[in-house]
């Protein structure tokens, strides 16, 4: 990540193929990655106009399923 500069999700999308948009309770985009053959999933709020990438969760598929994350978030 500190390596590019990403404006906008689709920049972010052609490095990550698999990084999702997902939008959240609080009305926000997050971005999901699916890590380690699809095993665990990170989850990160992006401010593209900063480049600042912040770590919200990282969970388990079994518990990222649950969605209840999408609550809190």
């Amino acid at each position: 990540m500190r390596q590019e500069k990403f404006r906008h999700f689709a920049d972010l999308r052609s490095r990550f193929p698999s990084a999702d948009q997902v939008r959240v309770a609080s009305d926000k985009s997050v971005v999901v990655f699916n890590i380690h053959g699809n095993n665990y999933r990170l989850i990160c709020a992006i401010h593209y106009n900063t480049g600042n990438v912040f770590l919200l969760r990282f969970l388990t598929h079994a518990d990222y399923s649950k969605d209840r994350w999408k609550d809190e978030l």
